[in-house]
């Protein structure tokens, strides 16, 4: 998978995830977010945080090549299997409590922050690998 934005859309993509995991806070210290608003903040908060994802992982890395495209690939089908296994946990857990109120609806959201997690796991193991194999 080769990325399709420039390199500063990864700093630009922290920062909006870094902003939208702070501005609820924010905005409830100033008394923004009401009972009649939370859920449009909750999801709009949401929509920010996959425009930052989606910008950490399709953006330039400093050193790009033929490994990095590899790596992202790896990290999605990564990704993939371990929201997958979130996902089966979450249903276990909802269908011993009994209870629909735990419903998830964060699921690519979560999908996205793994790929990202794993993305930047597997760029930095590259970085060690080709350290100690010199």
């Amino acid at each position: 998978m080769k990325a399709l934005l420039p390199a500063y859309c990864r700093l630009l993509g922290y920062a909006i995830l870094l902003l939208s995991i702070f501005s609820p806070f924010i905005l409830m210290m100033y008394g923004i977010i009401t009972d009649e608003n939370l859920l449009l903040c909750k999801e709009i908060i949401k929509l920010f945080m996959i425009v930052g994802l989606l910008m950490i992982l399709l953006a330039y890395t400093k050193n790009e090549n033929e490994e990095t495209e590899v790596i992202r690939v790896k990290a999605m089908r990564n990704a993939f299997f371990i929201t997958i296994i979130y996902i089966f946990v979450s249903m276990l857990f909802r269908l011993y409590k009994g209870s629909n109120e735990l419903m998830d609806t964060s699921s690519f959201l979560i999908f996205m922050a793994m790929n990202v997690i794993c993305l930047e796991f597997g760029i930095k193991k590259a970085v060690v690998d080709k350290i100690f194999k010199r």
